[in-house]
């Protein structure tokens, strides 16, 4: 964060200093919400969750070095006493990116956020200094504190924004103003919550509308193949940009194809030119992925060569996002069990497809472990049937469906689509899959392992990365 006094702070947030002796005294460091974070000159802003009441952390951050605490009550040691921890921590992440004038690049989508938010991230850092949401720290909380760890040397500030219902993207909005705005999709996650995908589209939009005019340098990046995402081009007073695989899109993807280990490759075209792609990622869904983040770059004065070239070489930042790891024996496990969704699980089925040639011309099988997509209400026995019709479509060998009654609907899917044989299982948990998948794989088996969150079914990948019970050639 760049440099700003105790006094400054207090009066930015409308707080008052308590304890403080001397108010001109700087936080130079980060600002916090982990006491085992803190470091020289930080200020740790305690929060009082469900479990853990950061105000009791306040000596023991103080004692590490933290030079306040930004606190909703006296805590005994210097802090600045706030109404709402929140909403100063928001008020402090506003004022000091209005201070910096970097350019704050913010992206929204029902799937492939974290994902795209990496490849921008990689892509601009080759170009300038850029801070970006680290994991998926989208929230009222892991924004400002994402925007507060800009500084001086900070060109571009790239945040990935989560809405959990109409009106929290327009709220994050208005903590960090971003002058170019993503909308990569509008799919089923969390429809539950939300009612339908005509409501997704109304709080996902929320973005373009809070952009500034094109006369004042605002710009809608939306992906042209999707409709609902296409037509917010009417809501909002930015210059659009399009991208994706439509022949109108202004920067698109032509000739694409798949590596032999199911890594995308195509030509990237540009208004300024064209260039060679070849991603590091797994699976074609990284093409529109890729590709709102060539507009992005684009949007940004980059070259159609440099993007390539950054596009080319960007990696998997963030955990659990088709984690690709291929053990001493020959299995690979795919590590795609951060979340899950019908759009994503699909993308990660035919990633697996894909990378299931290469496995079976050395007589390896596909095993996808699945479990539960949450928040999907009414339609998720539907959702669940249609992944597991998918599973056999794409002639995945080996389906485990863990836990519940979603993994029996999806293994219903499977079974109405034709897997009558030993193709598919339920399993209770994830430990069952685990002395499954222990007792079962063999040399050149790659197994996709994907579910929500809260299914924690990212143990079973672990488990099977640990080095235990690998397998002989057989």
């Amino acid at each position: 964060m760049i440099a700003l006094s105790l006094a400054e702070i207090a009066d930015i947030t409308g707080g008052r200093p308590h304890d403080i002796p001397d108010p001109s005294v700087r936080i130079t460091g980060s600002v916090v919400i982990d006491s085992r974070q803190v470091e020289a000159g930080s200020l740790f802003a305690a929060f009082a969750g469900e479990h853990v009441d950061g105000h009791d952390y306040a000596e023991r951050a103080v004692a590490s070095g933290a030079a306040a605490v930004l606190a909703a009550r006296p805590v005994g040691v210097p802090a600045i006493v706030v109404a709402d921890v929140e909403k100063a921590l928001g008020a402090l992440a506003r004022a000091v990116v209005e201070r910096l004038g970097t350019d704050v690049v913010a992206l929204t989508g029902s799937a492939g956020k974290t994902s795209t938010k990496d490849l921008i991230a990689q892509v601009l850092q080759a170009h300038a200094p850029t801070v970006w949401t680290p994991g998926s720290l989208n929230n009222e909380i892991g924004l400002p504190l994402t925007a507060l760890r800009a500084t001086e040397e900070t060109r571009h500030l790239v945040l990935e924004m989560g809405a959990r219902g109409i009106g929290h993207i327009d709220y994050l909005t208005g903590l960090t103003p971003p002058r170019i705005g993503l909308v990569l999709n509008v799919g089923t996650a969390h429809i539950g919550e939300f009612g339908g995908r005509e409501q997704i589209a109304q709080a996902k939009g929320e973005l373009v509308e809070a952009l500034p005019s094109e006369a004042d340098g605002g710009v809608a990046v939306l992906n042209a193949d999707d409709p609902l995402v296409r037509a917010m081009s009417a809501r909002t007073k930015a210059r659009t940009v399009l991208f994706g695989e439509a022949d109108d899109a202004d920067v698109r993807a032509s000739e694409v194809r798949m590596t032999p280990a199911g890594q995308p490759s195509f030509t990237l075209h540009t208004p300024t030119g064209c260039g060679e792609v070849t991603l590091r990622l797994y699976g074609e869904h990284h093409v529109s992925n890729a590709l709102a983040a060539a507009a992005v770059a684009h949007v940004l004065g980059m070259s159609v060569e440099e993007i390539a070239t950054a596009l080319s070489g960007a990696g998997t930042l963030s955990r659990w996002r088709m984690e690709v790891t291929e053990r001493a024996d020959g299995v690979t496990i795919v590590n795609d069990a951060y979340n899950a969704n019908p759009e994503s699980m699909r993308a990660a089925l035919r990633a697996l497809a894909a990378m299931g040639g290469a496995a079976r011309a050395d007589g390896g099988r596909t095993w996808a472990v699945l479990g539960p997509m949450a928040e999907l209400g009414d339609a998720s026995l539907a959702e669940h049937d249609a992944v597991g019709r998918l599973a056999v479509r794409l002639n995945v060998s080996k389906l485990v469906a863990v836990g519940g009654r979603e993994a029996s609907w999806l293994q219903l899917g499977a079974y109405n689509e034709g897997s009558w044989g030993e193709e598919s299982v339920v399993v209770s948990d994830a430990q069952a899959a685990i002395d499954l998948l222990r007792s079962e794989l063999r040399p050149g088996d790659v197994v996709l392992v994907k579910a929500s969150r809260s299914v924690g079914l990212e143990r079973v990948a672990l488990a099977l990365l640990s080095g235990e019970g690998e397998v002989a050639d057989r």
